[in-house]
């Protein structure tokens, strides 16, 4: 007989938190005609001594312009994050959104300061990439890593040198890249440790 289920897990706590929390500032968005979003929670070149420049550094992946944004981020961060929280740990999940979240808004600054940044779609391309390193086998590299790195790379220069739109490629770039990165520490990390107990 199958039981039914009793109760709801918070089975991914910091995606979780960070998809609630972005909702929660959309709405707040709507409710203060975008000032609470332009605030805090959008990154564009400003003075390093305005304290909420820090704030928005991180913040921007909070931010998200209207549902149909927040949602086409959030579906991909909802399938695939609490896979990888489940296996790098919360706390490692933690400092790769952050890492991302700061490293594209400071190249935004530097190169695309004419207007502003927001949204987790720099998340969303990092776990992407991070995915696809959970198959690696020792001295071997999984096809479907080289066909993602292939795709995904080849898609945003496409559409950074021929789309006329307001996605910022280069976030999409950069949190792909960071992904890549984070994988392969995380990979080479858990060599080591299977190397020590050997």
């Amino acid at each position: 007989m199958i039981k039914p289920f009793k109760k709801i897990h918070y089975n991914a706590p910091v995606i979780l938190t960070f998809t609630f929390l972005s909702f929660f500032i959309l709405v707040l968005g709507e409710l203060t005609n975008d000032f609470s979003t332009r605030l805090f929670f959008s990154v564009y070149k400003s003075s390093m001594s305005d304290f909420f420049f820090y704030i928005r550094l991180v913040g921007h992946v909070l931010g998200h312009i209207n549902y149909e944004h927040f949602f086409s981020n959030f579906l991909l961060i909802l399938l695939i994050g609490p896979m990888l929280e489940e296996k790098y740990g919360s706390k490692n999940m933690i400092l790769m959104i952050v890492f991302t979240a700061i490293i594209s808004g400071v190249l935004h600054i530097l190169f695309f300061d004419s207007n502003a940044l927001l949204g987790a779609s720099g998340v969303v391309f990092m776990l992407i990439l991070l995915s696809s390193f959970v198959n690696i086998k020792k001295d071997s590299i999984p096809l479907t890593l080289i066909l993602v790195i292939i795709i995904f790379i080849g898609k945003e220069l496409y559409n950074g040198l021929l789309a006329q739109d307001n996605i910022s490629q280069i976030t999409h770039i950069v949190g792909g890249f960071c992904g890549g990165v984070f994988g392969y520490m995380m990979h080479n990390k858990e060599k080591v440790i299977e190397e020590q107990h050997s």
